[in-house]
C-alpha cells in the first residue's frame, strides 16, 4: 500500500512539473511595420521605429519573434505562413501592426505596402483581414492570441472610395483573444510628427511593469493614451482570454484577483475634444432635390454673378432649422476659366506611371474593358491629370450608362477644373441613380460651393454629414459654406473639426481651387 502510495504521488508530482502554467506555452510574435506607400505622400515616420521597439520589448519578455519592414502582400502572405507553421497546441501567438489599416465590408483590414486598391473588392484581394488572421492562428491551437493594431490612420486611398468608413471595424475574435486598436473604432489619428507613436510609447511602458496580467496591461495602456491625447485619442480594446496571461514571464503567477482596474476614461463616443460635429442644424432625412428662390425659367437667359472670394453680399439672418433643399439649377459660369491641359511632358510620365501602363496594356487587348478604362481614370484622376480622367469616365460610361460610381468620380473631376455647368449635372445624374449616395453629395456640395451657391452647398454637406459625420471633406467644406453665408463662428467651428481630423484637408481643398 505504500509502495502504490508512495508511486502515486511520484506520477501526481512528475506531471505537475511538466505541466505549463496559464499562458507560459511558447510564444511567437509576427511584428510588422508598413511606413512607404507609394499612394501616400511621404513615408509615416512612426511604423519601422516602434515595429523595432515592440521587437525588443517582446524578445526580452520570450517571444520568438518575427520582424518584418514595408511588406509587400507577398511579403505578408509569408510572413503570416511562418507564424502559422510554428504554432503548437497551447502556445501564444501575438501579432504587432502599424502601417495603413482599412474598414470594409465590416472586417478589418492591414494594408501591404504595394496595394493597388481602387474599390471594395480590391481591399479584400490586397489587405489581410484581421478576423482570419486571428482564425487561423486558432485553428492551430494557439491558446492565447493577441493583436495590436496601430493602423487608425487616414488612408492614402480614401479619395478613390470615401464611402468606406474611416477607421478599424470591431473584430469578431475566437475565444481566448486580446485585441487591441491604437484609436477609437471608425476614427483616424494623425501621426503626432515624432518618430514614436503614443500608443506604440504608452504600451511599453505598460508592458514593462511587473506582476500586471494581459487585459490588465492593455487597459493601463488606454488610459494612459487618452490622458496624455487629451481624450483625443482613445484606443479600443476587445478581450475573450479564458485564462491568465501576463507579457513579463512569471509576471503575475496565479489566479487572477479581483483587483479594480485603473479608472476607465470617458467614453470613446465623447473622444475627440472639439465639440461634435452634429452640433449644427440636421437637415431632412432625404436630400431630394425641391424648389429654391427664384429658378431660372425655361429657356430665360439669368445673369449669374460671378462669384468673388470675399461673398460681398450683406450679412445673412441665422439660419432657419432645415436648410434648403438642393435644386437642380443650370450654372452658366459668367467667364469659364481655362481648363488645364496635360503637357506632353506630363502625359509620357504617366504612361511610365507601372499601373497606368498595366491597365492600358489591359485596354489594347480590350478598348471595351469598362473596369480597366474606370480604374485608369481613377489613376489619372489621383495624379492631377484631370482631362485623360474625364476621357477614360466618357468611355466608361459609354459602356454603362449607369455606372453612378463614374458619374461622380467624372463630377468631382469637372469640378476641379472648374466645369461647373457639366459636374453639377453628373452629380444629379449620380444621386437620381442612387439617392442618398454620400459621396455624390460630397462632391454636388463641392460643385455648389465653387459656383458660389453657399446655401445648397450647405444642404448637401449637411446631408452627406447625417449619413457619415466623419466625412472630413464635407466637414471642412461646409465650414467655408457658412463663413461665406455668414456664419463665421460655425464655420470656424466645422474648419476646427476637420482640421482636427485630417490635417492635410486645407490643401486638398486649396488643390480643388478653394480658399
Amino acid at each position: 500500500m505504500k509502495i502504490r502510495l508512495a508511486l502515486l504521488l511520484t506520477v501526481i508530482f512528475s506531471v505537475a512539473s511538466i505541466a505549463p502554467s496559464f499562458g507560459a506555452g511558447e510564444r511567437f510574435a509576427l511584428v510588422i511595420g508598413n511606413s512607404k506607400y507609394p499612394d501616400a505622400e511621404a513615408p509615416l515616420k512612426e511604423p519601422i521605429n516602434d515595429a523595432r521597439d515592440v521587437a525588443e520589448e517582446l524578445k526580452r519578455d520570450g517571444f520568438n519573434v518575427d520582424i518584418g519592414e514595408n511588406l509587400t502582400g507577398d511579403g505578408m502572405r509569408r510572413a503570416f505562413e511562418r507564424l502559422y507553421g510554428k504554432i503548437k497546441p497551447g502556445s501564444v501567438a501575438l501579432i504587432f501592426f502599424s502601417g495603413f489599416g482599412i474598414q470594409a465590408n465590416r472586417q478589418s483590414y492591414m494594408i501591404p505596402v504595394d496595394a493597388q486598391i481602387w474599390a471594395e473588392a480590391d481591399v479584400r484581394r490586397d489587405g489581410f483581414s484581421l478576423e482570419m488572421v486571428l482564425g487561423e492562428i486558432n485553428s492551430r491551437g494557439a491558446g492565447v492570441k493577441i493583436a495590436l493594431v496601430d493602423a487608425s490612420r487616414r488612408n492614402p486611398f480614401e479619395r478613390r472610395f470615401r464611402s468606406f468608413s474611416a477607421g478599424l471595424a470591431p473584430v469578431i475574435a475566437p475565444n481566448g483573444s486580446l485585441v487591441m486598436y491604437s484609436a477609437a473604432l471608425s476614427s483616424v489619428i494623425s501621426d503626432n510628427g515624432s518618430d514614436r507613436s503614443l500608443f506604440v510609447r504608452e504600451l511599453l511602458k505598460e508592458i514593462r511593469t511587473p506582476d500586471l496580467m494581459a487585459e490588465e496591461t492593455l487597459n493601463r495602456t488606454r488610459v494612459g493614451v487618452t490622458r496624455a491625447s487629451r481624450q483625443e485619442q482613445v484606443p479600443w480594446i476587445s478581450s475573450s482570454l479564458a485564462e491568465d496571461f501576463s507579457f513579463i514571464p512569471g509576471g503575475g503567477a496565479g489566479p487572477k484577483t479581483s483587483s479594480p482596474p485603473p479608472p476607465a476614461p470617458p467614453p470613446v463616443a465623447a473622444a475627440p475634444s472639439p465639440p461634435p460635429v452634429a452640433a449644427a442644424p440636421s437637415p431632412p432625412p432625404a436630400p431630394t432635390p425641391a424648389p429654391a428662390p427664384a429658378p431660372p425659367p425655361a429657356g430665360a437667359q439669368v445673369a449669374v454673378a460671378p462669384p468673388a472670394p470675399p461673398q460681398p453680399a450683406p450679412p445673412q439672418p441665422p439660419a432657419p432649422p432645415q436648410p434648403p433643399k438642393q435644386v437642380e439649377v443650370t450654372i452658366p459660369p459668367p467667364a469659364p476659366p481655362a481648363k488645364p491641359t496635360e503637357s506632353n511632358t506630363a502625359i509620357a510620365a504617366l504612361a511610365d506611371d507601372p499601373t497606368i501602363k498595366s491597365l492600358t496594356a489591359r485596354l489594347n487587348d480590350n478598348p471595351d474593358d469598362g473596369a480597366a478604362l474606370y480604374r485608369r481614370g481613377q489613376v489619372y484622376a489621383s495624379k492631377g491629370a484631370y482631362e485623360l480622367a474625364i476621357k477614360d469616365f466618357n468611355n466608361s460610361l459609354r459602356l454603362n450608362p449607369k455606372d453612378v460610381e463614374a458619374y461622380n468620380n467624372r463630377c468631382w473631376a469637372r469640378t476641379v477644373i472648374g466645369d461647373l455647368q457639366a459636374a453639377l449635372k453628373d452629380c444629379n445624374e449620380a444621386l437620381r441613380l442612387r439617392p442618398n449616395f454620400v459621396d455624390a453629395l460630397d462632391s454636388r456640395g463641392l460643385v455648389n460651393l465653387k459656383s458660389g451657391q453657399t446655401k445648397n452647398a450647405i444642404a448637401d454637406f449637411d446631408a452627406a454629414l447625417k449619413i457619415n459625420p466623419r466625412l472630413t471633406s464635407s466637414l471642412y467644406g461646409r465650414g467655408v459654406a457658412k463663413k461665406r453665408n455668414g456664419s463665421i463662428p460655425e464655420g470656424d467651428l466645422d474648419i476646427s473639426n476637420a482640421k482636427a481630423m485630417d490635417p492635410n484637408i486645407v490643401k486638398e481643398f486649396a488643390d480643388y481651387g478653394v480658399q
